[in-house]
């Protein structure tokens, strides 16, 4: 169990002491994790630390990359980088509280006033969508590396996961309550459009014919077409022809 990869939608589907196997590290080796700089967490040094560091992660692999690869990928020395992160792991950990902060930051936040749930279901895709493709989609890659972690840790990841998966959810479910979604389990569609979302990195080019906001919008596009309940407009009756009446 220890060793079978799980993608971020599966991580969050169950509760967390039903997904997680067997920490890959013995307990003792608790990554001692890094908290990241709050107030500069989108564009500090630390967070192009983690950008290039999910790089390295997902052209080599988790468990093919030593800490001397990153060390030299980031310019420093292996030294160097154990003074900014206690170990290969807690790097992996911070790097992916920095993805999910910022769905956090600017997904679940700004959607979450929006009190129309199509509204607000089309804006989760969008937003999401965009943040998956930033830096060739290094950090969304990573969901599947999650089993590295520690349990702690591992835990406090799929929280995070599971809060978003629940705002998605919810919005479905409310759709439904009000007539508007289609014919499918809210449970099904929730999974369905993590599972677009998340692997639009995998194919998304930046120097494509269409930009990402372009295809965040087809993405989104393409969801909303597949689960909304269109009502028809009610053909109106075509008047009948009046019958002269003679003089």
């Amino acid at each position: 169990m220890a060793t079978q990869r799980r993608t971020s939608p599966a991580a969050i589907a169950e509760p967390p002491d039903a997904v997680a196997g067997p920490a890959t590290l013995p307990a003792q080796e608790a990554v001692r994790t890094v908290r990241i700089d709050r107030a500069g967490a989108g564009t500090g040094r630390r967070a192009e630390m983690c950008r290039a560091a999910a790089q390295i992660f997902r052209t080599r692999g988790f468990d093919a990359t030593s800490v001397n690869d990153i060390a030299r990928e980031l310019g420093l020395t292996k030294a160097g980088l154990y003074h900014h992160f206690a170990s290969k792991e807690a790097l992996l950990f911070e790097i992916m509280t920095f993805g999910l902060d910022r769905v956090r930051d600017e997904v679940v936040i700004p959607v979450s006033a929006i009190r129309d749930p199509e509204e607000r279901l089309r804006q989760l895709i969008v937003r999401h969508a965009r943040i998956t493709t930033r830096g060739q989609g290094a950090v969304a890659h990573l969901g599947d590396e999650i089993r590295a972690l520690p349990a702690a840790s591992r835990k406090q990841i799929e929280e995070k996961m599971r809060f978003y998966f629940d705002l998605v959810r919810n919005t479905l479910l409310e759709l439904r309550a009000s007539g508007r979604l289609c014919e499918v389990d809210p449970t099904v569609a929730n999974f369905s459009l993590l599972g677009m979302i998340l692997w639009l990195p995998r194919w998304f080019r930046q120097d494509g014919r269409l930009t990402q906001d372009a295809v965040a919008e087809e993405i989104a596009k393409f969801a909303l077409g597949g689960l909304i309940q269109r009502r028809r407009a009610q053909a109106r009756p075509r008047p009948t022809a009046r019958r002269k009446v003679g003089k």
